[in-house]
């Protein structure tokens, strides 16, 4: 009797180790994070119409971060592809966070991004570098997960906005081409951040107001009306309609549109800049960073479209002083990597975000965990090939570098202030 106690005894002791380690490792892999392996998750779109931003932004992670160990741990990467589309994007990240990843990074989208973070936020799993430069990834709540790299759209279009009235565009010659959705919204809010910020009153501001309820959705109802602006439907080539309502502010206020901001996709910005042309305007057109330099140049190849077109870019891609770009410009080189395929200002920023992200997880002393990291980065301040890396001054993202380029023979390249003016007369 005794020895079968003792023996029942060992059972229980041995059952109740392997249940504690079993729960350990649960526990472990429910923060994507394993003995050998830390699981890295992204939705973007990698077929589509735009999915020369989600291939572009993949190359450039996978170039930084495949083969890179921390603590021991290989950092494996997980892509699901959403096509642009929010309900796609929805699913796909359910499904990663499901399957267990400590954290996100280098989305594309800003629509896919608001379907995403609530998402995200519910389970505290960090939203690391997206390929967005909304303020909703900037202001509470979805600012607790969200670790941005990139200056925002706001910076981006106060960078050109105070150039034009320096130049001296007025107001009412500030005219808007934006997608419909949160993305577009974002556009067209920072247009009148950056209005704002530059002096000029709200009354002065109340034509880009009327119906603005109706962009404020990312449903794919137009919204176009008397006003500067123009709207233009997700993930479709009409241009037509958000045309014609910047033609209907001009022809019924008597003012002409010198500088047009948008906010929209490569494809239908494209389109827009031929449209333009075509129909005779000197409209400059201004497109945001996440427009994707390297397919709008091509499409506007394609269109016939040589000049008038420019882009603020978040990235030094034409530094080739700075470490980092040399680096990249080298491996854009090889031709076994996909990253030569995509080479450009996507995939660098892409490269600059998982290398960001490599240094932050080396630099910690701690035991890896959501918590852990997300208070290392609020410390984190360095420089690493060139490029600045500080969240200490501002915790909602790491850089404000903005750079202006024009479409000079075909490339976009930087330009200067009296250039822009010139474009402008």
């Amino acid at each position: 009797m005794i020895c079968k106690n003792l023996v029942i005894l060992a059972l229980s002791l041995a059952l109740g180790t392997i249940t504690a380690c079993r729960q350990s490792n649960n526990e472990a892999n429910s923060e994507g994070i394993t003995q050998r392996t830390i699981k890295i998750g992204s939705v973007l779109a990698l077929e589509g119409q735009e999915e020369a931003l989600g291939n572009g932004m993949k190359a450039g992670l996978e170039a930084a971060l495949n083969g890179e160990v921390v603590q021991g741990k290989r950092i494996e990467l997980i892509f699901e592809n959403d096509f642009y589309d929010p309900p796609v994007s929805e699913v796909r990240t359910k499904k990663l966070v499901e399957d267990g990843v400590f954290l996100m990074i280098g989305n594309v989208g800003t629509p896919t991004a608001k379907k995403t973070l609530p998402i995200l936020l519910e389970h505290k799993i960090p939203a690391v570098g997206f390929f967005t430069g909304a303020d909703l990834l900037r202001s509470p709540p979805y600012s607790e997960v969200a670790i941005n790299y990139r200056a925002s759209y706001v910076q981006e279009i106060a960078t050109v906005v105070e150039w034009a009235l320096a130049a001296g565009v007025q107001v009412n010659q500030i005219c808007a081409y934006v997608q419909n959705d949160s993305y577009g919204r974002a556009g067209l809010e920072g247009l009148k951040q950056a209005l704002l910020d530059e002096g000029v009153t709200k009354e002065k501001l109340t034509h880009f107001n009327e119906r603005e309820s109706s962009a404020n959705s990312d449903s794919n109802i137009q919204s176009n009306d008397l006003r500067p602006v123009g709207f233009y439907t997700r993930n479709t080539p009409d241009v037509i309609q958000g045309y014609n309502s910047l033609k209907q502010w001009e022809e019924k206020t008597g003012t002409s549109c010198k500088l047009v901001v948008t906010a929209g996709t490569y494809s239908n910005i494209a389109r827009f800049a031929k449209h333009a042309k075509d129909s005779g305007e000197d409209w400059v057109i201004s497109s945001l960073s996440f427009t994707g330099a390297e397919q709008l140049e091509l499409d506007l190849e394609e269109y016939g479209v040589t000049d008038k077109v420019i882009m603020t870019q978040v990235v030094p891609f034409s530094k080739d002083n700075l470490p980092i770009v040399k680096e990249f410009k080298k491996l854009c080189k090889n031709p076994q990597d996909n990253l030569s395929k995509n080479c450009g200002y996507v995939a660098l920023e892409g490269y600059i975000v998982g290398k960001m992200l490599v240094e932050i997880l080396k630099k910690m002393q701690v035991e890896i965990n959501r918590d852990s990291f997300i208070k290392q980065v609020s410390d984190s301040n360095f420089d690493f090939d060139g490029v600045t890396i500080d969240f200490t001054q501002n915790s909602k993202q790491a850089s404000d570098f903005v750079e202006v380029t024009s479409l000079n023979d075909g490339k976009f390249t930087p330009i200067k202030q009296n250039k822009f003016a010139a474009m402008l007369k």
